[in-house]
This record gives structure tokens, C-alpha cells and sequence, in this order.
């Protein structure tokens, strides 16, 4: 053994008893570290700040953490449960943690114990519970629960049945910038449902839905645009949003484009170029597409 490794080898036994009090001090340490320090440390290794990127040890602090009461590793620690992300799988414990989280007021806890009990993951289906934390975040701003209990007062989900009232959550969450509630509030000016009928302000709600990439208001603006309800009538513009909507896969435009197609009417006339958007709809179940191929000798 060379000089240089004897003395590697005597600097390991003599280092080792220092790493080890180091190593038990930090330990005893642990303890006594706040939340939010632990809270912190469980962020860095989930998202590789600083460190190697360890979901096992970001669960271990945000466990820590939550059990001193820290919300946000709560709900933190209860997505990991959710998803199976550091930690097997559990939707009770992925519950249970979410739970104290929005017992203590934080809203995106609130919406996904709401989220729980409205699909039955983790607990059995309660549409009154779901409505119940709908509100409660709802109430603190959090824009997927206001279009979510619009959804439950539009349907009567869990609570009486007010076609107004789901008007005015739509309204928050769509002023907050959420394309699904814009979309529903565009419906709503669009029918007269819950509010005084005005295409105008159905297709401006379509429009700001549309240009998130929302396919639903990209075709139901494609429409507007095709019967000239609430704007200048404008087949190319009518194709366009058609389009968009078709080639997220969205059936109703895919068949929608194959009737232009297969008339001539806004495109030039293509039977190939019908099929293909009719085939499409098709091998999505879209019964309308499947009798038009069957029309066409192209099923």
C-alpha cells in the first residue's frame, strides 16, 4: 500500500467519529427545524432546486412539515398520495391530508377535497360535501371552483337548481380568465339562460375561450360566425375557427368541416378531403360521421 493511500485510510478513521457527531447533531437537529424550513426543503428536492431531484425525499419533509401543521405541505403531501409521486399510492391518505389542509383555509385543498367528493376518490361521492368546499374556495377567489359550483347550480348538482346563480360564479371564474367558465357564460348569453339573451356577449365570451385554445368555443365560434348571430357573418372566418377546433379533435367540428367539404360551402368542393374529416368524427363515435360515410359508399 502506497503512502499516499495509508494515509487516505488513516484520515478515514480519524474523520469518521467527526462525521458521525456531525451527522447525529443534525438528526437531533431535525426536530427542531420550523415548517416552513421543512416545507422548503421538501420543494427543493421535488423540483430540483439546489439538489437532486428526489420525490421520496421531498414526501419525507413535506410529511414532516405537514404534521407540524404547514398547509401548503398538507395539500402538497395529499397530491403526492394522489398521484403515487415519492410515495405509493393512497387516495384515503391523499384525503386524509388534504382534508386538514383546507380546514385550515387553503383554497386549493378546498377545491380538490371538493374534487373528492364530487368523483369518489378517496371517499364516497357527496354532492352536498362537493358543493360545500366548491363555496369555500370559491369564496377566497379560486376560479376552477367558482366554475365548478357554477356547473352544480347550472345542473343541480348537490343544491337547488339557479340558472342565475351559475350565471354569477361563471362570471367570476370568466373574468379570472377561465376558458371552461367564459365558454359556459357564452352558452348562457347565448340561450337566455339565467340571463337576458345577447349574442353579442356570447360570441365576446366564445371569443376570449377561443383564443386560450378552448376547442368547444373555437366551434361554437366558427358557428356564430357561420349564421351571423352576434357578428358580421363570414364563412372563411367561420372555416377557421372551425378548423381549430377540428384539429384538437374535437368530433362536432372534424364532421362539421366534412359537410363544408363534401357541399362546397366556405371551401371548395372535395369529396377526398370531406372523407377524411368525416372518418375522423367516425373513429370517435360520432354517429352523424358514420351515416355520411355510409352515404358515401365509404364506410
Amino acid at each position: 500500500m502506497s503512502i499516499r493511500n495509508i494515509a487516505a485510510v488513516i484520515l478515514l478513521f480519524v474523520a469518521a467519529p467527526f462525521f458521525n457527531v456531525c451527522m447525529t447533531k443534525a438528526d437531533e437537529q431535525e426536530p427542531k427545524k420550523s415548517a416552513e424550513t421543512l416545507y422548503r426543503l421538501g420543494c427543493n428536492y421535488f423540483y430540483g432546486i439546489g439538489t437532486l431531484e428526489n420525490k421520496t425525499e421531498a414526501v419525507k419533509y413535506w410529511k414532516k412539515a405537514a404534521e407540524k401543521g404547514h398547509a401548503k405541505a398538507q395539500y402538497n403531501l395529499s397530491q403526492c398520495y394522489g398521484m403515487g409521486s415519492g410515495v405509493s399510492k393512497d387516495d384515503q391518505e391523499a384525503v386524509k391530508w388534504c382534508r386538514l389542509a383546507a380546514q385550515q383555509g387553503y383554497a386549493d385543498a378546498q377545491f380538490s377535497l371538493a374534487s373528492c367528493y364530487g368523483y369518489g376518490i378517496g371517499v364516497n361521492k357527496d354532492a352536498q360535501e362537493a358543493v360545500k368546499w366548491f363555496r369555500l374556495a370559491s369564496q377566497q377567489g379560486h376560479a376552477k371552483a367558482q366554475f365548478c359550483l357554477g356547473v352544480c347550480y347550472n345542473n343541480g348538482y348537490g343544491i337547488t337548481k339557479d340558472a342565475q346563480e351559475a350565471v354569477k360564479w361563471y362570471r367570476k371564474a370568466a373574468k379570472q380568465g377561465e376558458a371552461s367558465a367564459q365558454y359556459n357564460l357564452g352558452n348562457c348569453y347565448r340561450s337566455g339562460e339565467g340571463i337576458e339573451k345577447d349574442l353579442n356577449e356570447a360570441v365576446r365570451w366564445y371569443r376570449k375561450a377561443a383564443e386560450q385554445g378552448l376547442a368547444q368555443a373555437q366551434f361554437n365560434l366558427g358557428v356564430c360566425y357561420y349564421t351571423g348571430d352576434g357578428v358580421p357573418k363570414d364563412l372563411s372566418k367561420a372555416i377557421q375557427w372551425c378548423c381549430k377546433a377540428a384539429d384538437q379533435g374535437y368530433a362536432e367540428a372534424q364532421f362539421s368541416l366534412g359537410i363544408s367539404y363534401r357541399d362546397g360551402d366556405g371551401v371548395e368542393k372535395d369529396k377526398e378531403k370531406a372523407v377524411e374529416w368525416f372518418r375522423k368524427a367516425a373513429q370517435q363515435g360520432y354517429e352523424p360521421a358514420i351515416d355520411a360515410l355510409k352515404e358515401l359508399g365509404e364506410e
